[in-house]
């Protein structure tokens, strides 16, 4: 079996890499390390958690180790889909690069565009940046990417489903056509594909096979869920989750819990603290500065649930997980490994749980059908609780008497309406209109009509009984027979 002492690294990175505790590469650093030192392009495709960041860092410190940084001119790039995982590639930096006098920058969102300018008018040996940012100083004049030596694009999938890949082209348009080119993925997509046919030359292709089965420390189940009704399964479903964590008891001592949309992560971690849970979320949209005080709180054990999207967790290594719960199916069946993976790290043990919707079904047999295998099905909670779930049920049922009862009224009204011997009750709002006088108008003619007026209304009234006309039945009010000349004198 190969060693780091063998890949002709330099010796002040291989003195880092021994006190960081690591003797042996993974197969991908294994392979992707000797060709990136020979300065030829890498295509390496492997899962997130296979060394992939170290397969990089390593040769890319290594070959910067002599030269000098010029001003808004870095010599190296590095691309991450998010701030996370930028920010992971450079605590990498720092930890293999100590020994030799390299500069940084870390360019991501939620920073100040002042501190960062500061950094690179200095110059910097490797610039670590999202695309968007990345693309924001250089149009504001900051940035000159003429020396880039080396550029490095990491989880190019994940940049394809967040929309990146435009920017990707573009940057790649930026920098030299003379540069070396490292470019990571866990997939082959068709799209990633081309870009990789068409900005690196003869690459040396690494494929790590893809990991397909979980951990065996991790404990894992599914609870088959359906709502009593569409417009309740959400909160029936968050429900169903808090009735999980504490059926784990103690056993349950901090989690990840995985949702699907950025919306989802925010309603969850709401509701979880609604009910007295230490949870809080992190997704793309929070502050960055909120989101690392997030994952401080949560790495630090001051936050027990962490409520995450999965590219906000993306490159998040917390070695101690007791759970992780998938309050979603993931869309694609890969992201199950990844997020299970978080938890029964280093050989602890671990559990995972998941919740599938009817409409998740489809997602759930990608899943198994990746695992090779059936994942255990758990009862569902909610249903097991008839005792909680009977008072509901209770108070639904009188709902809709309170309604009727309500409109019960307007249903007298109409019997009214539509029986003239129904004459006792309240009269409804169409009572033939008796003529209003008008207080503007005092002239002798008006006030012969409103005589007039009620002497017929009086007349009506006589012929059947003393009793108001209601609408129209059987009794027609005399106005109606009256001719156009008779209305007019009326």
């Amino acid at each position: 079996m190969i060693k780091f002492s063998e890949l002709n690294l330099n010796p002040k990175v291989l003195k880092a890499v021994v006190e960081a505790g690591y003797e042996t590469p993974t197969p991908i650093q294994a392979g992707a390390i000797p060709p990136a030192l020979e300065g030829r392009d890498v295509l390496g495709i492997a899962q997130t958690g296979t060394g992939k960041t170290a397969s990089f860092t390593l040769p890319l410190i290594t070959m910067l180790a002599r030269g000098r940084a010029r001003a808004r001119m870095p010599r190296s790039l590095v691309l991450c889909p998010t701030r996370e995982l930028a920010a992971q590639v450079a605590e990498n930096f720092d930890t293999y690069a100590k020994h030799v006098k390299l500069s940084k920058a870390l360019l991501i969102g939620g920073v100040s565009f002042k501190e960062q300018d500061t950094l690179i008018d200095k110059g910097v040996d490797v610039l670590i940046a999202t695309p968007g940012r990345l693309l924001d100083h250089f149009e504001r004049g900051k940035l000159i990417l003429n020396d880039v030596k080396v550029m490095v694009v990491d989880e190019a999938d994940r940049m394809l489903d967040m929309g990146f890949i435009p920017d990707i082209e573009r940057i790649f348009g930026l920098t030299p056509f003379t540069r070396q080119t490292l470019f990571f993925s866990a997939t082959m997509a068709p799209e990633i594909e081309r870009i990789t046919n068409t900005f690196l030359s003869n690459p040396a292709r690494i494929e790590v096979a893809r990991q397909a089965s979980a951990s065996e420390t991790i404990e894992q189940g599914v609870v088959m869920f359906k709502g009593s009704r569409k417009d309740r399964e959400a909160s029936e479903k968050r429900k169903v989750l808090r009735m999980l964590i504490d059926g784990e008891g103690d056993k349950c001592t901090n989690a990840i819990i995985f949702c699907n949309r950025k919306t989802d992560v925010d309603i969850v971690a709401k509701s979880l603290t609604k009910y007295g849970y230490d949870a809080a979320p992190i997704h793309g949209d929070l502050d960055q500065s909120q989101r690392t005080r997030t994952l401080d709180g949560f790495r630090n054990g001051d936050l027990r649930f962490l409520v995450a999207s999965d590219v906000a967790a993306r490159g998040l290594d917390v070695p101690a997980v007791s759970h992780v719960f998938n309050f979603d199916v993931p869309s694609h069946p890969e992201d199950y490994v990844h997020r299970i993976g978080r938890t029964g790290r280093a050989g602890r043990d671990g559990k995972a749980i998941m919740i599938c919707v009817p409409r998740d079904e489809r997602n759930f047999a990608d899943v198994e059908k990746l695992l090779q295998k059936d994942i255990p099905r758990i009862d569902n909670p909610l249903a097991s609780s008839t005792t909680a779930a009977a008072p509901e049920t209770a108070k639904d049922a009188e709902k809709p008497k309170r309604s009727r009862s309500s409109r019960k009224p307007k249903a007298d009204v109409v019997a009214v309406t539509d029986d003239a011997t129904q004459t006792n009750e309240a009269p409804p709002a169409e009572t033939a209109p008796e003529p209003k006088p008008e207080p503007a108008k005092t002239s002798s003619s008006n006030r012969s009509r409103s005589s007039s007026g009620r002497s017929r209304s009086s007349s009506n009234r006589d012929d059947r009984g003393g009793s108001k006309v209601v609408g129209l039945g059987d009794h027609t009010p005399s106005f109606i027979g009256l001719s156009f000349e008779e209305r007019r004198v009326s």
